[in-house]
């Protein structure tokens, strides 16, 4: 039995989200603007049938796909929503469920560090080599999820909402962390943004 943990549709992603994931795509790239499904399924193979699923659905491009024991996840994206919509339409005819039934998230850990000193930055940017740094004297929103990729949703939302830089944000394994810096009233902004988008998913039951 396959379980969906997650299923998060972005209309648009933003452009240091999709530059992110990027730097850690071993797939076909995004570009900003593009719109984006990212899956999520236990246990983790299952994750192949799924790709062969939405590739052979529509145009979309595979960005990433990772494989790992427990769970497996996916990245399609394409600049035209619809071709993505259709092949996220056929992964679920395929598990027979809705997007509904995806596990509800759990914000694990939530919290703003205000006036980060330099030794914590400095230790923060050599951890984190694929996003932007962090500077020493901004504030710092960090998020940790559980499943890990309902992650990139609370990043999108948040670079929509503010004026932030993106250090980090991983989605992948059994928890999804979020790093993000800037001025204090503009991290205000993201981490409410973020909790507030996550708050408001449907989801269909609690694990």
């Amino acid at each position: 039995m396959i379980q969906l943990r997650t299923y998060i549709f972005l209309d648009s992603m933003q452009p240091q989200l999709a530059s992110y994931m990027g730097t850690a795509s071993m797939g076909f790239l995004p570009v900003p603007g593009d719109s984006c499904l990212w899956v999520e399924v236990a246990p983790g193979m299952a994750v192949h049938r799924l790709t062969d699923v939405s590739l052979k659905a529509s145009n979309v491009r595979l960005a990433q796909q990772v494989v790992e024991r427990a769970y497996g996840s996916m990245v399609i994206h394409h600049r035209d929503q619809s071709d993505v919509l259709e092949s996220g339409q056929h992964i679920l005819q395929h598990l027979q469920t809705s997007e509904f039934s995806r596990q509800q998230c759990k914000v694990m850990w939530s919290e703003i560090i205000r006036g980060v000193t330099a030794d914590h930055a400095t230790l923060i940017n050599r951890d984190n080599r694929k996003g932007s740094m962090i500077l020493p004297g901004q504030s710092l929103f960090i998020m940790e999820t559980e499943p890990a990729g309902y992650i990139v949703y609370a990043a999108n939302e948040a670079e929509k909402a503010a004026n932030v830089t993106l250090v980090e944000a991983r989605a992948v394994g059994a928890y999804g962390r979020l790093i993000m810096a800037g001025k204090e009233a503009d991290v205000n902004e993201a981490a409410r943004a973020a909790n507030d988008a996550l708050a408001r998913l449907p989801c269909g039951h609690v694990m």
